[in-house]
């Protein structure tokens, strides 16, 4: 289990931003030119707007800094101005503040402040801050697990649709942390996350629905499940799904595919000897359309 991503794009601190947000035109435009990667020009019109106290344009800078979009990339500058609009109740500004503290780009980890914007934005219904204060009580952070606080926050966020949480519910149950060892449940949490698209999330599915576990046995759904991780650039689905093509077992079985798949996987880091031996096995033909299958997939 990790943290999400620190970074928000811009729509995404707007779309969770404050209690008292600004419709006013300036901003409109601010918003209008940022969009368009104006970035220089977004700061000059959102700059006064800022510095007049309104929330969102000083959210916006906050994220311009973040990310060095028009401005020179500054990470305490960024957390000032996310502090600004957090204390106006900006709740994406009280997400990205945290991040910053517990990341330690704002030059020293501040775990207590980071854990208590986290909990605002949290309480205020922000799903990756519920998500990742669900991950401080596991332990994330190297403190002792609060698996009850855990599981709590999880479940939050996983009701709202929050793969990540879902994804992260379906592991506690397969491991029995926090909750009793339930495979059912995890394969039904796993399902969910998958669905939402989360690769992790399809690849262990699909595993549980290949050996039956906690689900009926399918080959097949199980195979097409880790094609869809894979597809999505997971390298252990990858290799699998190489693996399947190789053995026929839940696919057709095919040479060329099997071998594409496996120079991703290997690509991603993710060897394995007795494929390198089926491939070197193959005919140059194969081997040549496997690889321009690979290339497209690239693309």
């Amino acid at each position: 289990m990790k943290y999400l991503s620190t970074r928000l794009l811009i729509a995404a601190l707007l779309l969770t931003g404050s209690i008292l947000s600004v419709a006013a035109a300036p901003f409109d435009e601010a918003k209008a030119l940022y969009t368009d990667r104006k970035y220089k020009q977004a700061y000059q019109v959102a700059a006064p707007l800022a510095n007049e106290g309104k929330p969102d344009a000083q959210a916006m800078l906050g994220s311009m800094f973040e990310n060095g979009r028009g401005v020179e990339k500054n990470a305490r500058t960024a957390a000032d101005w996310y502090l600004a609009a957090a204390k106006q109740k900006h709740v994406g500004a009280m997400f990205s503040l945290a991040m910053i503290y517990l990341d330690g780009r704002y030059g020293q980890i501040r775990d207590k402040d980071g854990k208590a914007w986290l909990e605002k934005a949290a309480k205020a219904g922000h799903l990756p801050a519920m998500h990742n204060l669900a991950l401080i009580y596991s332990g994330a952070s190297g403190a002792k697990p609060d698996w009850a606080k855990a599981i709590s926050w999880y479940e939050k966020a996983a009701a709202k649709g929050f793969g990540d949480s879902q994804y992260n519910l379906g592991l506690l149950y397969l491991e029995g942390k926090g909750v009793k060892k339930d495979p059912v449940k995890a394969a039904e949490w796993f399902k969910r996350a998958a669905l939402k698209g989360v690769s992790d999330a399809a690849l262990d599915y699909g595993i549980m629905v290949f050996r039956g576990e906690g689900v009926q046995r399918n080959e097949k759904i199980g195979a097409d499940w880790l094609l869809f991780a894979a597809r999505n650039g997971n390298v252990i689905a990858q290799n699998r799904i190489a693996r399947l093509y190789m053995t026929g077992r839940g696919l057709k079985q095919d040479t060329i595919e099997a071998i594409k798949w496996h120079l991703l996987a290997s690509e991603g880091g993710r060897t394995d000897e007795k494929l390198d031996a089926f491939a070197k096995a193959a005919s140059k033909e194969q081997k040549a359309t496997a690889r321009a299958r690979a290339n497209e997939l690239r693309k």
